[in-house]
């Protein structure tokens, strides 16, 4: 009598608390607040499309861009929730040099360039050679950079054929020209010149209150300040379209990653991960 007792209370279903749906829609709601306000007015990631900005960043970086160095703007959180509005809230430009992720004027798309000129400024390239304020700023050759040849970097394409080569080794590399830069203050980066193109030459302009001027480290191959927003480019930049300042890698992986999980470890790129992105301090 107690076996048949036990067993059919086995069978029974063991009565449990019912599931509180409102409260774990709640907490959702509150997470996805919580993510989208750390995105908005803290830091978010950023990934690296393109080769605009080859050497210092490369397509598959991925990084960290902080939203409060600058203060915030409308243009600021995550959701396009706000009216456009003029100015910046607790705002501050930026420094010469800094990598800043900024909002595409036409698109709203996020980029990524390096801030050149501020409100005043008066910016030049005459042949590839860089002038604020008259003065030329210094650029110095370098040994060139080599970047691994990868299915995110690609320069079998177009005219950079001729920068493709094949080491001692056998491994097959981008191997372009590069050029240290110096700007007034002792901020250094690394900039590439392929050649000859009509955005060599390049203004004097007047940077207007209220606005940056922008390039992309890749000289040859970026839509920056250079070019007005009617045709791709950002031209001079207001400042309610900053949305942070690039503070460093995590990582970056080549582009050879396919479904097969076998693949995700040798897509990675040693030595870039937690690589800060602020520019050298020369030596004084």
């Amino acid at each position: 009598m107690t076996d048949v007792t036990m067993t059919e209370a086995a069978k029974k279903p063991i009565a449990g608390k019912p599931v509180d749906w409102g409260s774990e829609i709640r907490q959702i709601i509150v997470l996805v607040l919580a993510v989208l306000a750390v995105h908005s007015f803290v830091a978010k990631p950023f990934f690296i499309p393109s080769e605009s900005m080859l050497p210092t960043l490369l397509t598959g970086d991925r990084l960290i861009v902080s939203k409060f160095p600058y203060g915030y703007s409308y243009l600021s959180p995550s959701l396009r929730i706000l009216p456009k509005l003029d100015g910046r809230l607790l705002g501050s430009l930026p420094e010469r040099g800094d990598i800043a992720v900024i909002k595409a004027p036409r698109s709203h798309d996020d980029l990524i360039k390096r801030v050149i000129g501020l409100p005043g400024d008066t910016v030049e390239l005459r042949a590839g050679q860089l002038y604020l304020n008259g003065a030329a700023v210094p650029k110095v050759a370098e040994t060139p950079t080599e970047i691994r040849a990868s299915p995110n970097t690609n320069c079998v394409a177009d005219t950079t054929v001729r920068y493709q080569q094949t080491r001692a080794d056998g491994v097959v590399v981008c191997r372009y020209p590069r050029f240290r830069e110096t700007l007034p203050g002792g901020r250094s980066y690394d900039t590439l010149d392929l050649g000859e193109t009509g955005q060599d030459n390049f203004g004097p302009e007047i940077v207007p209150e209220g606005h940056i001027f922008l390039l992309g480290d890749n000289r040859d191959n970026s839509e920056d300040s250079r070019f007005p927003a009617i045709v791709g480019g950002v031209g001079m930049l207001p400042v309610e379209n900053i949305v942070g300042r690039a503070e460093f890698l995590t990582f970056s992986l080549d582009g050879s990653t396919t479904l097969n999980p076998l693949t995700w470890l040798g897509a990675f790129r040693q030595g870039r991960a937690f690589t800060s992105l602020h520019p050298a301090q020369a030596a004084k």
